[in-house]
């Protein structure tokens, strides 16, 4: 069976990386009265405590519903602890917020996850836990991070590789390979500690069932649990099985008497200390080791065999090379149908290892809010305070799901809109899962009753852009193409839930009803001159020019399923009709806000800004230039004239608007002005204030870097924005790397550098733009050059750029890769490849949370071929919109 075939089958899915990078420091294991997440669980006790609501470990497995984790943990002979978790920074202890310090890398995975390779680079001396504790400490938010590399541990290649694959036989039968490289010259010790356990779901008081796990010889553990196929884990090289129970060490952690005698941290205990009264003689419990005691000389390579399984086996690795041999051929079949056309071997490295990281950063999500609030019968009632600081709106929400996450250590929950463009790239792949993860937020147990999305587990209540409608269109229209069929099914049904997710945005977020929306930050943290989720002390609103847009472009892609619908379903013309006038009506206000006709577009600056509106009625301009000017470009539409006769309605009511309510119609692009191949075009922008917004865009002294669009205008790095309000001074600089503010955590920071989905976003609306507009709409680009380019050449030369962080250049080095000379040289570095968060807005060095492949997985597309022009008028499925590089 074939990769692609395997797809549709979910129990090949049962299994996968579905085990979080890091569960300490998490909002869904705070009890605290506080709600201080980060210091209620951390690093250290993660040891030796049990956790609520999942499981973490270092290239862990689990099964769907995390029944049952298998990680591997490692030991140095010199490290305080056994390596079980990833180490990093907590958000407090950080000069730029959280972050994970250590190396490691996905580098293969197959949707099903038949086939999954990563690697890690482990230190052979003692890891400098303290060392980075305080150097970062010591540092300001306008120095860098101080890094592992910086510590001088790797300088004599005092290191071991550690890459571990997967290949699964059958369903329930997966085969691991561990290979242990001796990087440095002399011999180096190492215990390896392949680990099974089950996620605790009997100390809580709702289900007292126990399962078992048992051993009578050192080279396999037996598996008893009544909701798993899997019955058994072999090892090729063990010495001997360790056991204890993933149950708290309440004597270390809180100083009173143990429940359990042999508890969570017991074959810690028995490797580092010695301890033989930490774990269980009698060979049972409910978490096992293998125990593996290498020495290995300089230079050498080992390998290591485990097998977890359904089945009794007594040649348990008889035919391991022949599966794994069988699926890497599998893989590599696969991707190779999927990168056709892709030029270069380094372009298909890059995006193969995005695929790899997406796949990877899958993660068991579990999460009921009513009864973290509540507590469980089974343990002390949580403080009275905890039930007031957060998500106590949320009683309703219930996630049990496989999902999707930014970064399964920095960002170990999902956001929302983060999603929206993960299922771009997800459905180049696995179309299926695509469409699965952007209907599940729409389900019952998400989405609120008055129809919000969970924004993330911080804050629920937060506002993210309004992008699931536009990520279900394109989702829908990829799937149409790779599927031959289009599944209306998945459309009308998403449809349905988004109508209420539309209203919640419409009744909620414009609080005066007048079509301009104040959406708070937006998902875009220090974007703006203060806190955009503050209250002004006067009674002002601020009005958003990017919530606004965003609201434009959703009306238009509510529109814009609803005529999709409308083919098979005439019931659903009125429908793209409400949504047209609502989008009108959105229009109308960003140039028509109450009675004095203030207009959120700067006609002296030529360029869209926020405003605050006083109580008196007047405004203010704040003239930030931001791409929040510049998000009015994603709200555009272009509709054929063939899909208009199909729809007499629709065209008949379009025609009264238009004709009878010319204030409207004169504010959005001409539709009645037929472009190229009879399209209409339906926009915010007209020609002029298109062009006027992409002489900044594209000016090198402002918006554009050699590496894609910055966030901010360079013109700040000079000539700091100021502005005093309420007789406070606010400034913003450009800063193109880590933010210099603690504004929301200081980990995140949208004053400068290049991020992935506006920049997609942006690229996707000029090939939009360039469907209607004929290739004699020509734009200098870059400002000031002399030269012109159409809309489609400046949009493939975004994409280029963008690519360009992560291809070599013409000295071989990666721009991803940074200031650090061995990422750039090092064969045993320079190949793999990071997905950080964002990227230096002059240089393209990697920013921010290192394996975000979640949005800047959107590589992965943009180095994607477009479908030919002949495909495209075939299955009408990448008009515009389709990123190549």
């Amino acid at each position: 069976m074939s990769e692609k075939q395997r797809l549709s089958d979910l129990a090949w899915k049962k299994w996968g990386p579905y085990v979080s990078n890091r569960e300490w420091g998490l909002v869904r294991e705070d009890y605290s009265a506080n709600g201080d997440a980060w210091n209620y669980t951390n690093h250290d006790t993660a040891e030796a405590k049990t956790y609520r609501w999942g499981e973490e470990g270092i290239c862990g497995i689990c099964d769907d519903l995390q029944k049952l984790v298998f990680s591997i943990g490692f030991w140095n002979k010199k490290d305080k602890m056994v390596k079980e978790r990833f180490f990093g920074l907590t958000n407090g202890q950080g000069n730029h917020g959280e972050d994970v310090k250590e190396y490691f890398y996905y580098l293969d995975s197959t949707p099903t996850h038949s086939y999954m390779k990563m690697l890690y680079k482990y230190p052979q001396n003692a890891f400098p836990y303290e060392d980075l504790l305080k150097t970062n400490a010591e540092r300001s938010k306008d120095e860098p991070e101080y890094e592992l590399i910086d510590t001088g541990i790797f300088d004599q290649n005092e290191y071991f590789d550690l890459f571990i694959e997967y290949a699964k036989e059958s369903e329930h039968d997966i085969l691991i390979k561990l290979t242990v490289i001796n990087k440095s010259e002399k011999e180096a010790p190492i215990v390896i500690l392949p680990t099974v356990w089950f996620r605790n779901t009997w100390n809580w008081g709702y289900d007292d069932y126990k399962p078992q796990l048992d051993s009578e010889d050192a080279e396999r553990i037996e598996i008893s649990h009544k909701d798993l196929t899997i019955k058994n884990i072999y090892a090729k090289q063990s010495s001997k099985t360790l056991f204890c129970n993933n149950e708290t060490n309440i004597e270390r952690l809180y100083q009173s008497a143990n429940e359990s005698k042999y508890c969570k941290d017991g074959i810690n205990d028995f490797v580092i200390n010695g301890n033989s009264q930490a774990v269980n003689p009698k060979g049972t419990g409910t978490k096992a080791s293998f125990f593996i005691d290498e020495i290995l000389k300089g230079g050498e390579s080992k390998t290591f065999e485990f097998r977890l399984t359904d089945k009794e086996l007594k040649g348990p690795f008889a035919d391991f090379e022949e599966t794994f041999e069988l699926r890497k051929k599998e893989a590599d079949e696969f991707y190779a149908e999927i990168q056709e056309g892709i030029n270069t071997e380094d372009e298909k490295l890059v995006q193969r290892q995005a695929f790899a990281g997406m796949l990877w950063n899958k993660m068991f999500y579990h999460y009921n809010v009513e009864k973290w609030l509540k507590g469980d019968p089974a343990e002390m009632p949580p403080p009275k305070s905890r039930e007031k600081i957060r998500n106590y709106e949320w009683k309703h929400l219930n996630n049990e799901h496989i999902i999707s996450m930014p970064d399964k250590w920095e960002y170990p929950w999902y956001a929302t809109w983060d999603l929206a463009f993960h299922a771009i790239s997800f459905s180049l792949i696995d179309p299926d899962f695509a469409k699965h993860q952007l209907k599940l937020f729409l389900f019952e147990w998400y989405m609120h009753p008055n129809g919000q999305l969970p924004a993330y587990e911080w804050n629920f209540s937060d506002v993210n852009p309004p992008v699931h409608g536009w990520a279900v269109f394109r989702v829908f229209k990829i799937d149409e193409y790779i599927n031959g069929k289009p599944d209306i099914e998945f459309l009308e049904s998403a449809f349905q839930k988004l109508l209420m997710n539309f209203t919640w945005w419409v009744n909620k977020k414009d609080s005066n009803g007048n079509n301009i929306f104040e959406g708070g930050f937006l998902g875009l943290d220090n974007i703006g001159v203060f806190d955009r989720n503050t209250t002004l002390p006067n009674g002002e609103q601020l009005e958003q020019s990017d919530g606004t847009s965003w609201m434009a472009m959703f009306a238009l892609n509510m529109m814009r399923i609803a005529l999709e619908l409308a083919l098979y379903n005439n019931v659903y013309e009125e429908m793209a009709m409400k949504f047209f006038e609502h989008f009108l009506s959105i229009a109308n206000s960003l140039d028509n806000m109450g009675d004095e006709e203030f207009s959120l577009w700067n006609q002296e600056d030529e360029f869209f800004y926020d405003a605050i509106a006083s109580s008196d009625g007047n405004h203010m301009y704040l003239r930030l230039r931001t791409i929040v000017g510049l998000i009015p470009m994603f709200a555009v539409e272009v509709i054929d004239d063939e899909m208009i006769e199909k729809l007499p309605n629709f065209k008949k009511r379009m025609k009264w608007v238009l004709d009878n309510k010319p204030e409207l119609a004169s504010l959005v692009s001409r539709w009645e002005v037929k472009g190229q191949d009879s399209k209409h075009l339906l926009s915010l922008l007209r020609g002029h204030r298109l062009k006027r917004l992409l002489k900044r865009m594209l000016n090198p002294e402002e918006f554009l870097s050699d590496y894609g669009v910055r966030a901010l205008s360079k013109e700040y790095e000079n000539n700091p924005y100021t502005l005093n309000l309420n007789g406070t001074d606010y400034c913003v600089k450009y800063t193109p790397a880590e933010s210099d503010s603690g504004l929301f955590g200081g980990n995140s920071n949208w004053r400068g550098p290049i991020w992935f989905p506006i920049n997609f976003l942006i690229i996707e609306s000029l090939q939009r733009f360039f469907f209607y507009y004929s290739p004699d709409f020509m734009v200098e680009y870059p400002t000031g050059s002399g030269n012109y380019s159409n809309l489609d050449q400046i949009a493939d030369s975004l994409s280029k750029r963008l690519s360009k962080i992560f291809l070599k250049d013409e000295n071989g080095n990666r721009p991803v890769n940074g200031q650090y000379e061995r990422f750039q040289t090092d064969p045993d570095f320079k190949d793999y490849i990071l997905f950080y968060e964002y990227f230096h807005g002059d240089n393209g060095r990697g920013v921010g949370a290192s394996h975000q492949t979640g949005w800047t997985g959107l590589i992965a597309k943009i180095l994607q071929p477009r479908f030919s022009k002949k495909e495209m008028a075939e299955s009408e499925t990448e008009m515009p919109g389709e990123a190549k590089g």
